[in-house]
């Protein structure tokens, strides 16, 4: 793996001046303060300034918007992180667009694809069941066929953006009586469809998600992705993307892993306590172990690729947050905002939002065999206790 520093040109260094400009200009104090104080990690004027500027466009690789080498993009990814651009939702949609491309009807993409590169359509992915866990392929959100539309219902939890979302792309099962994975219909479902409602959840770290209940959804077929209980070919595409499972680019300049964006957080915290905690590190050597032990951590855990590099930063989060917190003392409990906070609430938002950097997308426990099985080539894991021996008659 290559780390050595990428040289930029003059040119270069002026497109990365003018991207820090125009995000400094949106991505104000206020639009910060406005999304802790939502959890949305959505901000709609952001996001349309982006659109009008051809940015949406660019990342898509799309007409329109600033022509996007492999360097700039790169550049622009990473000048999102430093302006702290609120970004969830719309990176949803980037990741349902190529199945829309791919899957949906010419009539579909005419009437999504516009509205996705002028900012007025965000999507949203319709997965985990509140009693389904983080296999999605257990799916019980019926769909049935009534003549040239189908009937929906069912619930589904962890429906991010859906509040600011035109559309969500919904995994239902067509088939109960087929295979799991030969039983799913994936569908493009409009979220202003009479019988949806959505209801928001607040996470123990003050994001928004949602729940939503499909009653009786009546459906038209031109909205369905790819072919009837063939589903999970059209999931798996955006799974993989969500999961990390892709191929490392050959130019070195793609996120080390998956999760890259939480470590990006993290290490902004560290930096952060170890600024303010100084006098207390040189007084206090069990400061110090801590936090020099975070820092160790967090170093080989931003190293880590692939799939390993999800569980790593997800489990670091977990193991340095509470050491953080501790070195900075009971001030880092309080939250932003509030009168006598140690570092703006950041050490304690990183406490309370790393168990859930290990659930999105599937359980740090489902990435751990994942990579047993694929990666090490271990057999599947036994769920089942064991069978006890037949006393002898």
């Amino acid at each position: 793996m290559d780390f050595s520093r990428v040289e930029l040109s003059e040119e270069d260094t002026r497109f990365q001046a003018e991207v820090r400009a125009f995000l400094d200009e949106h991505v104000t104090d206020e639009v910060r303060r406005r999304d802790r104080e939502t959890g949305d990690n959505f901000d709609e004027g952001v996001h349309l300034a982006m659109a009008a500027a051809g940015w949406l466009a660019a990342e898509l690789h799309r007409e329109g918007g600033p022509e996007l080498n492999r360097l700039r993009e790169r550049l622009w990814d990473l000048e999102k992180r430093r302006a702290e651009v609120p970004w969830v939702t719309w990176g949803t949609t980037k990741i349902v667009v190529p199945s829309v491309l791919r899957h949906g009807s010419q009539e579909l993409q005419d009437e999504v694809l516009p509205g996705v590169l002028d900012g007025t359509v965000r999507l949203c992915l319709g997965y985990t069941e509140p009693d389904g866990g983080s296999d999605v392929a257990t799916c019980k959100t019926r769909a049935v066929r009534d003549g040239d539309h189908w009937i929906i219902n069912g619930s589904k939890m962890f429906t991010t953006g859906a509040h600011n979302s035109r559309y969500v792309f919904l995994i239902t099962n067509t088939d109960p009586a087929a295979r799991k994975h030969k039983s799913l219909t994936m569908f493009l479902v409009p979220l202003d469809t009479p019988g949806i409602e959505i209801q928001g959840l607040r996470t123990v770290d003050g994001d928004r998600t949602n729940i939503v209940y499909y009653s009786d959804v009546r459906v038209p077929d031109r909205y369905r992705l790819g072919e009837v209980n063939d589903g999970w070919a059209v999931l798996l595409g955006p799974l993989n993307e969500e999961h990390g499972v892709v191929d490392a680019a050959n130019d070195g300049l793609q996120d080390v892993s998956i999760m890259t964006h939480q470590g990006s957080t993290m290490a902004t915290t560290v930096d952060r306590v170890a600024g303010l905690a100084a006098d207390r590190v040189a007084e206090d050597a069990s400061a110090a172990v801590r936090l020099g032990r975070s820092v160790a951590k967090l170093e080989a855990a931003l190293s880590a690729p692939h799939m390993f590099g999800r569980v790593a930063l997800a489990q670091t989060m977990r193991d340095i947050s509470p050491d953080l917190m501790d070195v900075l003392g009971p001030a880092a409990a309080l939250s932003a905002g509030a009168d006598g906070a140690a570092d703006e609430g950041a050490a304690g938002y990183l406490y309370r939002w790393a168990p859930l950097c290990g659930i999105y997308g599937g359980t740090l426990e489902v990435f751990r065999n994942m990579i047993a099985q694929h990666v090490l080539g271990l057999g599947r894991p036994a769920y089942a206790p064991p069978k006890q021996p037949v006393a002898a008659s």
